[in-house]
């Protein structure tokens, strides 16, 4: 019985420690140390933009930062099988008028599932090189200007869509 009690005692005091007083004190400490960042960084986080720019990943969370979300497709869940197959067509009917004969088998892994937390800025090259099409067109550029801003954002095959949307935006 002692050593149970002891036991119940270290959880309680490990939890109020760990889980309570070190994140309480990490964070003031980087508001005091860091005011500018300690909130995080507006870059990093996903948002809806409009249909004439690149489109992040979809997202489960409306790219909400304060509420992050993921979704594993295990093989009884047929409600997020059918999530997928709506971000599939919703990318097709988006895309393809501006990529002609664009089928499903041509869309890129990130194009039509979420991430981990559903705010990812993230998308591949070959997205991106699907989606410059289209804003291309619905912003009256140039496809090879466009072409040239997704690869100056591009680093190792990925692309921050905050970022190369604010160069589209400075290229106007």
């Amino acid at each position: 019985m002692r050593e149970l009690k002891t036991a119940a005692i270290a959880v309680i005091a490990f939890t109020v420690v760990l889980g309570l007083a070190y994140p309480l004190a990490m964070t003031g400490v980087s508001q005091v140390v860091f005011p500018g960042r300690a909130d995080g960084e507006p870059r990093l986080i996903a948002r809806a933009y409009p249909d004439d720019l690149f489109q992040p990943r979809p997202s489960v969370t409306g790219y909400a930062a304060d509420g992050t979300f993921f979704n594993n497709q295990g093989p009884n869940q047929r409600a997020l099988a059918d999530q997928l197959k709506g971000y599939v067509n919703d990318y097709l009917e988006r895309e393809r008028p501006f990529t002609p004969g664009l089928r499903a088998a041509d869309i890129p892994s990130d194009a039509a599932t979420t991430s981990a937390s559903g705010v990812d800025p993230d998308i591949s090259d070959d997205n991106a090189r699907i989606q410059a099409n289209r804003v291309a067109s619905r912003r009256g550029l140039d496809r090879a200007r466009v072409l040239d801003l997704v690869d100056a954002h591009a680093r190792r095959g990925i692309v921050n869509v905050n970022d190369l949307n604010a160069a589209v935006e400075a290229a106007r």
